[in-house]
């Protein structure tokens, strides 16, 4: 399983991890925390010296209920995240957590690498054709609605079939535009009960049928924090257990806050896998 970033051929059969930074007042877990350029390169420095191959940068918080962001906005905060961490450190590979087709074009043309969609093109009908012009990995997520209705939408008769069925379907048209190199996100916490959540995890390798990658994006979600009746910021070891289970499930990227214990995960599980 390669993925081509930016020249560079990532080879996903051993799995990765995935750092999150998000340049937003108000995501769950770290809103506000990286607002100027030495916050910014601090949590970069520390997301790659922990091991992580990709920097996921976020500018838009997708949690439940979020709140509107401008377009314009919303680039104003990404690019220049962009532009300094590839100052400090220019073999960064950058993915950029947006549903926009403007804000993934404009931070493609500041050197991001790959392009992470929760709506896999469903909220922006031009982000196919963004994708499809530069030919960069795509990371498609399941969900229904937009991060204000999507917690409204959690009626299924088969979840997991019917997140296969959505799959086929962005999987066809992204291969009708020439798109190479697709990732799949079950889309944890997104249009899904905590029961429904643990039921796809449960079944997460039936997504291997589409024989692409799969992310997993757990790390400190209510999924976890809910369960066990603690706070995000006390859900550290939880989501060390989800993320095991994740690779077990045939998960090829980790997408976390905590890199440390996600590549202890990782580093663990291939010791298992020899």
């Amino acid at each position: 399983m390669l993925i081509n970033c930016k020249g560079q051929l990532i080879d996903l059969s051993t799995p990765k991890v995935m750092g999150v930074m998000n340049v937003t007042p108000d995501s769950f877990f770290d809103g506000g925390k990286y607002k100027n350029e030495y916050e910014i390169v601090t949590r970069a420095g520390k997301i790659l010296t922990e091991g992580a191959t990709f920097i996921d940068i976020g500018a838009y918080s997708t949690r439940p209920g979020a709140e509107f962001v401008p377009e314009q906005e919303e680039i104003a905060r990404i690019v220049p995240a962009i532009e300094i961490i590839l100052k400090h450190f220019p073999e960064t590979l950058l993915s950029i957590d947006t549903f926009r087709a403007e804000v993934a074009n404009a931070s493609i043309e500041s050197g991001a690498a790959i392009i992470n969609d929760i709506a896999a093109g469903g909220l922006d009908d031009k982000m196919f054709d963004v994708i499809a012009k530069y030919n960069v990995p795509y990371i498609m997520m399941h969900m229904r609605g937009n991060p204000q209705t999507m917690q409204t939408m959690t009626e299924y008769d088969d979840i997991v079939k019917e997140m296969l069925f959505y799959f086929s379907e962005k999987v066809a048209k992204a291969r009708s535009l020439g798109i190479n190199d697709l990732i799949l996100d079950p889309g944890f916490g997104f249009a899904k009960t905590t029961e429904q959540n643990y039921e796809v995890l449960q079944k997460m390798e039936l997504f291997n049928v589409l024989e692409l990658p799969v992310l997993a994006g757990i790390s400190r979600k209510s999924m976890i924090y809910k369960t066990l009746n603690i706070t995000a910021q006390e859900a550290l070891n939880g989501t060390t257990v989800i993320n095991t289970i994740a690779l077990t499930k045939g998960a090829k990227i980790l997408r976390v806050h905590d890199v440390k214990e996600a590549m202890e995960c990782v580093t663990l599980f291939n010791k298992m896998s020899l």
